[in-house]
């Protein structure tokens, strides 16, 4: 499977916006959007002049835009997509909350690791407990009313206490409980739409893939 590998903030200016991919450097003035609001490459500043763009274009944009912000493959997306297709309720809010509910992504909203791609490095290095086992897959799906606590030793690591801290100044999430004293965290419900901070159209991704 074939994996990303490159500069992270190449991803936002791809998109045109902040992805949030690079944990306190995206609030800073250091943050390559912010000095170089356009895409990457030779052309980038060219094509930012383009006025036309297709129906399909728009799509396809916003789907890149959301798997790179929860850091999925292709395949990975595709297979979530597949799998929600078939809930009730409004499909592009049932993919979120999917992808909202992987353990990675989990992890990074209750400030345990400063970006997803920190998360993944603590979840595979098992440094990670869902219902008291460890849990090394960060596509794991948290369900609501389960634990997820970092280990003892985990809890001295200075990158964690740095995103610890910086979680501390933003806004809790309804949907989850973290008790920062202990390293706990617990899913309280499953996250909604209104309860899921992105910038996204996901009922674009719906009619892409619906065709």
């Amino acid at each position: 499977m074939s994996r990303y590998t490159g500069p992270s903030c190449r991803q936002c200016r791809r998109e045109g916006t902040k992805l949030f991919l690079k944990g306190q450097k995206c609030f800073t003035e250091k943050c390559p959007v912010e000095r170089r609001p356009y895409a990457p490459g030779q052309h980038g500043q060219t094509q930012a002049r383009r006025r036309k763009v297709s129906e399909y274009s728009k799509q396809l944009r916003e789907k890149q835009k959301i798997k790179r912000i929860y850091g999925v493959s292709e395949a990975q997306f595709r297979n979530t997509f597949e799998r929600v297709s078939t809930l009730p309720g409004i499909t592009g809010h049932n993919l979120l909350a999917a992808l909202e509910s992987r353990l990675d992504n989990v992890v990074y909203r209750m400030g345990f690791a400063a970006s997803r791609k920190a998360a993944r490095q603590l979840i595979r290095h098992r440094h990670v407990e869902v219902g008291g086992r460890y849990v090394d897959i960060p596509s794991f799906q948290v369900q609501p009313g389960e634990a997820v606590r970092l280990r003892q030793k985990s809890r001295e690591v200075v990158a964690v206490q740095t995103a610890m801290d910086q979680a501390s100044r933003g806004a809790p999430l309804s949907w989850l409980a973290v008790d920062r004293g202990s390293f706990t965290g617990r899913m309280l419900e499953r996250p909604t739409r209104p309860n899921i901070p992105i910038a996204a159209q996901e009922q674009m991704v719906v009619e892409l893939y619906s065709k």
